[in-house]
């Protein structure tokens, strides 16, 4: 990549967060919900969070059980740049550090599951996840020197930790 395209991806990015940040802002107002917006670019993903203050639990509504709803916002989110850009997004959305929580623990997760398979010499497969969370789980077993693969079908997709060759 050029320098160049290297300046027009980020400015894209940084379109797609602004975009973004509008949505939500309306969405919060409508909700009657306090919150601050922070955009941000990860690698080569628009990356958006809602936080509140610490006192603040009404943003966990939009997170809901185990972050169903902040998916579904996600998808909210990524369809409203769409329909302003005409490209596809992969935005990723983070309301009150649930998600960055929620890395941590599958990082965690996946060390664990590459050293029983260390240990151990045979393959372990995990429960079923969502994509975001498999994508954690891959980049940790990753890390950790060894390999891994999703199988299944959505929902039960799961990823199975595979020893070394």
């Amino acid at each position: 990549m050029t320098d160049g395209n290297t300046t027009d991806a980020l400015t894209r990015l940084e379109q797609e967060g602004e975009i973004a940040a509008d949505y939500l802002e309306g969405l919060l107002d409508i909700a009657d919900l306090d919150g601050d917006i922070d955009m941000d670019v990860e690698g080569d993903r628009a990356s958006v969070s809602i936080v509140g203050d610490s006192s603040s639990r009404d943003l966990s509504k939009l997170v809901g059980r185990d972050g169903e709803v902040l998916e579904a916002l996600q998808e909210l989110t990524r369809l409203a740049v769409h329909r302003e850009t005409g490209d596809r997004s992969r935005l990723m959305l983070d309301i009150a550090g649930f998600r960055a929580q929620k890395r941590a623990e599958l990082t965690e997760l996946g060390e664990k599951a590459a050293e029983e398979v260390k240990n151990s010499g045979e393959p372990v497969k995990l429960k079923p996840m969502t994509p975001f969370e498999r994508k954690v789980v891959h980049d940790a077993v990753a890390a950790a020197g060894l390999r891994s693969e999703s199988e299944g079908e959505e929902p039960e997709r799961r990823v199975v930790v595979l020893p070394a060759s």
